[in-house]
């Protein structure tokens, strides 16, 4: 399978009401021509789930504002404006989940876990209809799993077969969510044969890549 394909195969691939995870960490790490795809799609209803909505001009925020999402899972959504907007207006439904939190999470759903177990939250408005469970005399909050339908991934140097190098912070959330989704598209940066990657630096493995784009952002 040849698994380098143009933006107009991921685009066959978007439906209503998928659920999304988009790495980045405030615009960086983020695969903007992935979200280019998605606007120009005009898919609705999704969900998204990603560490935060970026900026209303940037990243994932630019899907807020075209109104196709239905709901965010996210660790938060204060540096864009119109997601607190829509959400105060009862448009669009956030979960606000600690970060730590939300990745482990995330990371439970990649790796088959039943859930985390988490002292983040006891006692707060985060702890709401969540199991709280006693253990050896100290309290914790059963955080369940989270998986998507779909992973945007944004690698720097990424081999034909899928191989994945993410450079500096660019790697934050990515390498989690690649394992969390049922269908994973890497935009790349630079696309390089297989076989020409050092083994060791190799963060996210090919085989749970399906398909992947160069970047033109």
């Amino acid at each position: 399978m040849n698994k380098v394909v143009n933006l107009d195969t991921v685009k066959e691939l978007l439906k209503d009401d998928i659920t999304i995870m988009i790495g980045g960490f405030l615009g960086c790490g983020t695969p903007e021509s992935l979200i280019d795809v998605v606007i120009e799609s005009n898919i609705q209803n999704i969900t998204i789930i990603a560490n935060d909505t970026a900026f209303v001009d940037k990243g994932i925020g630019r899907i807020i504002v075209n109104n196709q999402v239905k709901s965010v899972i996210a660790s938060h959504i204060g540096t864009n404006t119109e997601t607190g907007r829509l959400m105060n207006e009862g448009k669009i439904e956030v979960e606000l989940s600690p970060q730590g939190t939300l990745i482990e999470r995330v990371r439970a759903g990649g790796y088959g876990l039943g859930g985390v177990l988490t002292p983040t939250g006891v006692g707060t408005l985060v702890e709401k209809d969540k199991h709280r469970l006693t253990i050896d005399g100290k309290q914790y909050l059963l955080e369940m799993p989270l998986r998507a339908d779909l992973a945007l991934v944004k690698g720097n140097i990424v081999d034909d077969f899928g191989n994945t190098i993410y450079l500096g912070t660019t790697k934050n959330f990515n390498p989690m969510i690649a394992m969390a989704s049922d269908l994973v598209v890497v935009e790349a940066d630079e696309i390089v044969e297989c076989g020409t990657l050092n083994k060791d630096m190799i963060m996210t493995p090919g085989v749970i890549v399906d398909y992947i784009v160069r970047g033109d952002k």
